[in-house]
């Protein structure tokens, strides 16, 4: 170990409610060797109704080799509570690495060393003790045979859901770095034993390294205090949000919305269908607009065309992704000295961005080459999706998707048909994309294919029975 990462000051927070009878058992089983290393044990007594804070109180009374710090909270703050006291106390105090200790002595004091390792040579951003790593152990060390079954289900799902695949998720012996949990909003989760599945979530959705190590299973004569069946419904809900917000539904503190528009990697979305028309032409000069960070540009000049983007912001390699990069607010019109003509202008999933639409597909006509075209893709707000969640009264926006936060303009087929006619144009030819199901995987999700197979058969079929009903986007080729 370095200088570096021998220098990192060491903390262990001790959750503790009615451990007036374990308490001093689990202090004294902290490795004597490891307690040098030790900056602080911080003991949170969640307003017990024993004598817990008493008999911290008193060990810390009789002995010294441990660095003890004791509060008891006058109000029960729950066990997800609890935790979040202690680690904003850890932050307090300057701590680098803090791990979750329980005062009933279910989980092994004797593994402290094993549990900060990966923390202290950098190679973890949180550790996680493990029952089910090793096969058979959580069984030998008298777990339940109902709570192992629950425990071997809820993980199966739970991993489903995140894209994981962690051995367990629900042990409460865990060692976090300081500053990864400073990057999480934990004053946004729960106060009960949910807390343990959304800061897994919250870590995996920030890109912390998680690593698990195997631990001993110990059932002794502890009261639990969780409630099973409310318990597993909590966990399945949470991690199902989670899902859904990697889907681009709703929003949550799970995912942080990239400024940068995504690009869609399917050839069935509109970026798809858009690419392979524009492989089927000779060399153009295509302006695109709104061209965010330049994905789609890149691609499509990697067809042979030159492409010349302009967007409001200027993002990160968009100068390098393509041939020339202008950065205009659209909403103030176009820029005067816009290069020109072009034979393409492309509208990929932009004009629903913008306030006056009908105003700059009238000042693109301007720009366009003599017999050149303008092609546009647009969300239809005719979908199924939008039209069943205003029907139910929740007109909310989602982090992606038709109701993407950022859209200020929406559309169906005959709105957009007028608007586009009304700004001199004919449409030339139609076409439209079907649900995105890729999304599904978003996040490393994995969902079988005899799932998603059936299913994306099924929407194809109904968005060529009814497009304006089924269609997830349409896509124009214009002509002034």
């Amino acid at each position: 170990m370095d200088s570096k990462h021998s220098s990192l000051k060491i903390g262990v927070l001790i959750v503790a409610y009615n451990a007036e009878s374990t308490l001093a058992n689990v202090l004294d089983r902290i490795p004597k060797d490891f307690a040098s290393q030790i900056s602080a044990v911080l003991v949170c007594d969640d307003a017990s109704h024993d004598q817990t804070h008493d008999a911290a109180l008193e060990y810390q009374r009789s002995t010294n080799h441990l660095p003890l710090h004791i509060v008891r909270h006058p109000v029960n703050l729950g066990y997800g509570g609890n935790q979040k006291a202690g680690y904003a106390w850890a932050h307090e105090l300057g701590l680098d690495v803090i791990v979750l200790l329980h005062g009933d002595g279910q989980y092994a004091p004797e593994l402290l060393p094993e549990m900060v390792a990966p923390l202290l040579n950098g190679s973890a951003d949180a550790v996680f003790g493990s029952r089910m790593l090793e096969q058979g152990a959580a069984r030998r060390g008298g777990m339940p045979l109902y709570k192992f079954i629950g425990n071997k289900i809820l993980t199966r799902w739970e991993n489903a859901m995140a894209g994981t695949d962690l051995s367990e998720w629900h042990s409460g012996y865990r060692a976090y770095s300081v500053t990864a949990l400073r990057k999480l909003a934990l004053e946004q989760n729960s106060d009960g034993f949910d807390f343990d599945t959304q800061i897994i979530l919250q870590l995996h959705a920030s890109g912390a390294r998680i690593i698990e190590i195997p631990i001993p299973t110990y059932y002794g004569d502890e009261i639990c205090h969780v409630d099973g069946l409310k318990y597993g419904r909590q966990v399945m809900v949470e991690t199902f949000r989670y899902r859904l917000q990697k889907m681009g539904l709703g929003s949550g503190k799970y995912v942080t919305q990239n400024h940068a528009y995504e690009m869609k990697s399917s050839a069935d979305s509109s970026h798809g269908q858009l690419l392979r028309q524009l492989s089927k032409k000779s060399r153009c000069n295509i302006l695109d607009v709104g061209c965010s960070d330049g994905a789609l540009g890149e691609r499509i000049r990697a067809l042979g065309h030159v492409v010349v983007g302009i967007d409001v912001e200027r993002h990160e390699l968009v100068k390098e992704r393509l041939d020339d990069f202008i950065q205009a607010d659209l909403d103030q019109g176009l820029p005067k000295d816009l290069p020109g003509p072009f034979d393409v202008v492309l509208c990929a999933d932009v004009v629903e961005h913008v306030r006056q639409p009908d105003v700059l597909l009238s000042e693109l006509r301007g720009v366009v080459s003599p017999g050149g075209i303008v092609l546009v893709s647009i969300p239809n707000f005719g979908h199924w999706y939008p039209r069943v969640r205003t029907m139910f009264g929740f007109f909310d926006y989602d982090r992606r998707g038709i109701l993407d936060r950022t859209h200020v303009r929406f559309f169906t087929h005959r709105s957009f048909k007028r608007l586009a006619q009304s700004a001199g144009y004919s449409v030339q030819r139609v076409a439209c994309t079907g649900f995105p199901f890729d999304v599904l995987s978003r996040g490393n999700a994995k969902v079988p294919k005899f799932i998603i197979a059936p299913l994306r058969l099924i929407d194809k079929v109904l968005v060529k029975i009814r497009p304006p009903f089924f269609a997830y986007q349409f896509i124009y080729e214009l002509k002034p």
